[in-house]
């Protein structure tokens, strides 16, 4: 038998290195209060079948989002992925591929990268798009720090950004710790009552580096107003928009109307809501910004032989050049994700992607239809709306999502968590997942929960 105690004369010796006396002395620097002195309370050994035993158990007690009627969004979207997605991405050449450094071996690899990059570039309008981000928030930072690199070599501008005020607080989090260190000003732009963004107020942002708006912007609402940003705006000022990629399979490509650079979260496509990841981010930009966004690109080129070859030809981050000279510190990216998205918009095509588009804004628009008859609940923004709208309801959005979670509903996001006003406000969600069933179920726990807060008929 292999003796499992520990080689005291080994632990010893490397105690000494280190100038400590025993292993209780690595943790001086912790406080004594704080410290657990007490025996593990870890079981026995366990057998295979038990341990699985307890892994199902313990797994049981989650609530898969699709085993009730789900209305949360805010950010991620359940849509239906086709089996082939998970099949082909769990193939040795995808799962278990690294960065592609040696081209010769990894054709198939960069092939598959290439082909993300011109779907995302077909869909967004733009015609260069990187291998992806980290998630929507990096992206949309990363985002900012490119437009100032661009602009900011003109006399006339300042490292001042401007970022629509609806954007949720854990995305501005992202963006204020990038402009910090690079000494960038992030100032907000106005919405009006209705949610849709004060244009009059875009008149200060003319000559700014640039400007961050979403479409559809964070209560779901879409704003024909952004077509005319970049008029206002001017050419030098970078005009980047935040999109949710299945809407643009019938809303107009940011690319159409002027945007820069666009970036977004690609969850939707491609990826199931998971327990917080993994993500990846939209990039893509016009050709001024090639040289100064982040991350890398591959590129289809001719080799010695004349035959089609592929090979990273632009990456511009800290891991491949001087670290001084790097566009960004982003060392690696989310391109098993990412390729579950190509694979994904693949799969669908064109029609496809626009069938998609058309169930998410159909069922958002079929909840709207009965929400609004449902007894004390009242739709917030008269607006056409994509995959979520807000509703105002009786009493407190909290103590109503509480409610409706004891009866077996995932009701939707408490608004009053982005935007600490909005106590009684819901941001309630429909994707193609949402059934009409769902939807009459919602509703009939709306009216009882505004029964139970005095609304009368």
């Amino acid at each position: 038998m292999v003796d499992q105690l520990p080689n005291r004369g080994r632990e010893a010796e490397m105690l000494q290195s280190m100038g400590l006396q025993t292993m209780e002395d690595l943790f001086i620097d912790i406080p004594a209060d704080v410290r657990f002195k007490e025996e593990l309370p870890l079981r026995g050994p366990q057998s295979e079948e038990e341990i699985i035993a307890d892994a199902r158990r313990l797994l049981g007690s989650n609530v898969d989002m699709g085993a009730r009627p789900s209305f949360i969004g805010a950010g991620l979207y359940r849509n239906y992925v086709p089996a082939a997605v998970f099949q082909l991405v769990t193939r040795g050449e995808f799962l278990t591929a690294y960065t592609p450094y040696q081209p010769e071996v990894s054709q198939g690899m960069l092939q598959a990268m290439w082909e993300f990059q011109t779907l995302i570039s077909e869909l967004v309008g733009l015609p260069v798009a990187n291998l992806s981000l980290y998630d929507g928030s990096t992206a949309a930072a990363e985002a900012l720090t490119c437009a100032v690199r661009v602009h900011n070599r003109k006399a006339s501008q300042s490292n001042t950004v401007y970022v629509s005020e609806l954007i949720p607080p854990d995305k501005m989090s992202v963006m204020e710790n990038y402009c910090q260190g690079a000494e960038i000003i992030i100032k907000t732009l106005k919405h009006n009552a209705d949610g849709t963004l004060d244009l009059g107020g875009l008149k200060e942002a003319a000559g700014s580096c640039g400007v961050y708006l979403e479409q559809p912007n964070p209560l779901g609402i879409l704003d024909e107003g952004l077509i005319t940003v970049k008029d206002i705006i001017g050419a030098n000022t970078a005009l980047i928009v935040g999109v949710q990629p299945v809407s643009l399979g019938i809303v107009e490509a940011p690319g159409h109307y002027g945007a820069d650079i666009v970036v977004g979260e690609g969850q939707p496509l491609g990826s199931p809501v998971t327990g917080g990841g993994p993500l990846y981010g939209i990039f893509a930009c016009t050709k001024p910004y090639l040289r100064l966004m982040p991350g890398r690109i591959v590129g289809r080129s001719i080799d010695v032989d004349g035959k089609e070859a592929y090979c990273l030809t632009l990456s511009t981050r800290e891991q491949h050049i001087r670290r001084h000279r790097a566009t960004s510190n982003i060392c690696t990216n989310e391109t098993l994700i990412a390729l579950m998205g190509a694979m994904h918009m693949a799969l669908l095509g064109p029609d496809g992607l626009r069938d998609l588009a058309q169930r998410n804004l159909a069922a958002c628009q079929r909840t709207k239809e009965i929400l609004s008859t449902t007894k004390g609940i009242e739709i917030v923004h008269t607006a056409h709306h994509f995959n979520e709208f807000a509703i105002r309801v009786p009493g407190s959005a909290k103590d109503c999502l509480n409610y409706l979670d004891d009866n077996g509903i995932i009701g939707g996001f408490d608004l009053s968590t982005w935007y600490p006003e909005s106590k009684d406000q819901i941001l309630v969600t429909a994707t193609d997942q949402t059934t009409l069933r769902d939807i009459e179920v919602l509703s009939a726990q709306l009216a009882m929960w505004s029964m139970h807060q005095g609304v009368s008929a």
